[in-house]
């Protein structure tokens, strides 16, 4: 790496910082400003406004870097060469013999690997903080119940419902399950104040445990039940990890699937939106299909954006840098245009499968990117 590159290296850093800490400040000013009597009361009672803030508007500049992390991007290579124009630094350079592909390269190679930084972060880092991106500012803990989504589990024929949610506890108020299966003395529905959700053990599977058992009235006469040598309902009868007046309900359906806001599951990692996909227990609708391959694909399509702005950067004809700027946000525009389009169609079964509408962007937009780019390296 040369002088000129660490040079251009900085400029380019320095110039995407200040674009995302511009977007991110204007974000925080105007939610804090509508959200301002909820902050200072739970500022009052945890020990400060700032503290407070932290906590709430921390998780969310990871949700606006991988919202705005590839236009910012692209927005600083404008700006970038820009400034070396305008001082005349980019002219000299060229006059050197040095050709545009090797001027940029430092700046391609940055791009890459912000997009790399965006896939750890958006698989390794936002699923653990979807429950405090979902809460309001009213409910900086994460305490207040939210309406829940019923799921109906296939294999074991059990429709999981209730009262609401408290997504950060994984807990059901006044569960709700009814019992479509065969589960002989159970009746048709399982009715408890509360119930938790509990990782798999070695006495148990995945589930839920419900707590003072209001109905069957019996519960802790009957026997646990199942299919073959899988277990289903577990009671006190048989399982001395149970106390009186508790069920176990062993399932695949996660509480996270109960949620009704679709945000937790924008936020799962590519992992997660597999193992939904393949869970025989639920529905998987085509967005969630379509949302996995767009996962998949996505580090290659911001790439992909970000080179199509090259021909942009390189401005053969003198362009205006706010033209450039307008230009570029015309290419934005198209981009998530097709990309929304052909969502839209693989969602809803028109014409496209889910696989075939979320390559399709970069089947199309790959070839020119790549064109772009080599353009670039010849001039």
């Amino acid at each position: 790496m040369t002088r000129i590159d660490r040079y251009i290296l900085t400029l380019f850093l320095r110039t995407v910082l200040i674009c995302f800490c511009s977007i991110a400040g204007i974000f925080v000013v105007f939610h804090a400003f509508t959200s301002m009597d909820e902050l200072v009361k739970q500022g009052q009672q945890q020990g400060g406004l700032l503290p407070v803030m932290a906590r709430y508007y921390g998780p969310y500049m990871l949700l606006l870097f991988d919202w705005t992390g590839a236009i910012i991007t692209l927005m600083a290579f404008l700006f970038t060469v820009g400034w070396l124009r305008r001082t005349g630094e980019l002219t000299s350079t060229l006059a050197a013999g040095i050709s545009h592909g090797r001027l940029l390269r430092p700046m391609i190679i940055a791009s890459l690997l912000i997009v790399t930084v965006q896939l750890v972060s958006r698989e390794w880092l936002l699923p653990d903080y979807r429950d405090a991106l979902s809460m309001k500012a009213k409910d900086i803990t994460g305490t207040a119940e939210q309406p829940i989504s019923p799921q109906y589990d296939k294999v074991n024929r059990v429709l999981i419902d209730g009262r609401s949610l408290v997504a950060k506890a994984s807990t059901i108020h006044e569960p709700s399950f009814r019992l479509d299966g065969d589960f002989p003395g159970f009746g048709d529905l399982l009715l408890a104040p509360i119930c938790h959700w509990m990782d798999a053990t070695a006495d148990h599977g995945a589930g839920f445990l419900l707590d003072s058992v209001q109905y069957p009235e019996n519960i802790d006469e009957l026997p646990s039940v199942g299919v073959a040598d899988r277990p289903i309902l577990f009671t006190s009868r048989d399982q001395a990890w149970l106390k009186p007046r508790q069920c176990f309900f062993a399932t695949s359906v996660h509480v996270d699937l109960l949620q009704t806001n679709q945000s937790a599951t924008r936020m799962a990692s590519v992992a997660e939106l597999a193992g939904r996909v393949r869970n025989p227990a639920i529905h998987s609708s085509l967005s969630l299909r379509v949302l996995l391959h767009e996962r998949i694909i996505r580090p290659a399509l911001d790439f992909s954006l970000i080179l199509l702005g090259l021909p942009l950067v390189v401005n053969r004809r003198g362009r205006n840098l706010f033209v450039m700027i307008g230009a570029a946000m015309g290419t934005v525009l198209l981009f998530f245009l097709i990309k929304t389009l052909c969502s839209a169609m693989g969602g809803n079964g028109y014409w496209l499968s889910p696989a075939m509408a979320a390559w399709l962007p970069l089947i199309l937009i790959g070839p020119v990117a790549y064109l772009r780019l080599r353009d670039v390296q010849l001039v």
